[in-house]
């Protein structure tokens, strides 16, 4: 292993903020290593015209940065943990998951307006199906208006697209510096996050015994058993990002719980459930939890889907 190791990331600015961020831990923990970010665009940083601006799937994200990861091109590569499809290459393991950021949905509206102050037939926009069914199942008289880019554009098409809010990850918008903006933070039981949402991975070679013992010093152990515990809810939903589902993990002194949902995309059914247990079991949680949402209605929901 050599004195400097390479990073890799998106080159977004949120990507780079976060990557700054895991890089900060580690020089905290004196590991006498230097580090060089290396920037990587993926297929979901240039999606296609066909599908509307939109990437497909959650490796249009990830997918290059992988490979250049296992072909040694870069020593370790930061996500963002929901844009990690559950299963992953077995050459590459997730190394660390630094404390979560904040997990919640943010409202960001024009007027100022708190979500339940906003005029009938308002316009809000958003990109995940997860937000619009939730929005809807709240309010049927808002117009949810499809919304995709990076943070700073779907802010500035505020503007631009007549809209009266959107509707973001709080994290990235703290990870920005745009905490200022948030209009409103919707609690974890008014709108269930997506999976892992607030969590960076740091994913490295499965054999790099170094790297990963490097890595090791900023995993953070309740992190780690949340994201767990969403991941393997999400897996054994078939979910994907045009998955209308969404879970939250606490793990603390009592165990870990957590709370899903799976709804239509018109927000017309939303099934929900809880499930709760010791913390090392934070994988049996998740599938537990993923059976009741199946169980409470979710079954015909995913038929729907074609699922």
């Amino acid at each position: 292993m050599a004195d400097r190791l390479l990073v890799g990331t998106r080159g977004s600015k949120l990507a780079l903020a976060q990557t700054r961020m895991v890089l900060s831990m580690l020089g905290g923990a004196n590991t006498g290593y230097g580090f060089e970010v290396v920037p990587i665009r993926t297929t979901g940083d240039t999606p296609s015209p066909e599908a509307g601006g939109a990437a497909e799937g959650k490796a249009a994200f990830t997918g290059e940065i992988e490979a250049q990861l296992i072909e040694g091109k870069i020593d370790f590569a930061v996500h963002s943990m929901k844009d990690l499809p559950p299963s992953a290459d077995d050459r590459l393991v997730i190394a660390a998951t630094p404390p979560r950021g904040d997990a919640r949905d943010a409202l960001v509206t024009a007027s100022g307006s708190r979500f339940e102050g906003l005029r009938k037939g308002a316009r809000v926009g958003t990109s995940s199906a997860r937000r619009r069914a939730q929005i809807l199942a709240s309010r049927k008289d808002i117009e949810v208006v499809e919304l995709h880019g990076n943070v700073e554009s779907r802010l500035r098409k505020l503007d631009t697209e007549k809209l009266d809010g959107v509707v973001l990850a709080a994290a990235g918008l703290d990870r920005l510096g745009l905490g200022s903006r948030v209009t409103q933070v919707f609690e974890t039981d008014e709108m269930i996050p997506a999976p892992c949402q607030g969590i960076l991975a740091v994913q490295a070679r499965r054999r790099e015994a170094k790297v990963l013992a490097l890595l090791g010093r900023i995993d953070d152990g309740p992190t780690r058993a949340a994201s767990e515990c969403e991941r393997s809810f999400s897996e054994a939903l078939g979910g994907d990002c045009d998955v209308p589902l969404g879970a939250f993990a606490g793990a603390g002194p009592e165990g870990l719980t957590a709370v899903g949902m799976l709804a239509d995309p018109d927000g017309s059914v939303l099934a929900r459930s809880t499930a709760s247990g010791s913390v090392a079991e934070a994988r049996e949680i998740g599938r537990e939890l993923a059976a009741r949402v199946v169980a409470s209605g979710g079954a015909e929901i995913l038929r729907r889907l074609g699922k």
